[in-house]
């Protein structure tokens, strides 16, 4: 049985959250939280939440063991981008994609 958790509309660009996923993709829990605890980029602070949720949800709705779960699988989809208006020089106006994520969290027991 496998534990699920999702972050929606997250205000974070996915690639730079994929770029920290990519360091726990597979590891056990323990394991997954020393690596964000300890890496200095704002999308592992968003992880930790997600991947604390999966955790409470593998404990309190399937009855897992926490000190055996590991994170099967963890994937980062775009979600809409907010486009915002800069202006510049001479009239023109550039464009400004602000990117949001929804971040998706799977935990099994090992």
């Amino acid at each position: 049985m496998e534990a699920k958790a999702v972050a929606k509309y997250v205000r974070i660009a996915p690639r730079k959250v994929r770029v920290v996923m990519n360091l726990i993709r597979g590891k056990n829990i323990a394991e997954a939280f020393a690596i964000l605890k300890f890496t200095p980029k704002a999308g592992s602070e968003v992880l930790t939440k997600v991947l604390k949720s999966a955790v409470a949800n593998a404990e309190n709705n399937f009855d897992m063991d926490s000190d055996r779960l590991y994170i099967k699988t963890a994937f980062v989809d775009e979600g809409p981008t907010l486009k915002r208006i800069h202006p510049r020089s001479r009239g023109q106006a550039f464009k400004i994609l602000k990117r949001t994520s929804h971040i998706t969290v799977i935990v099994d027991e090992a």
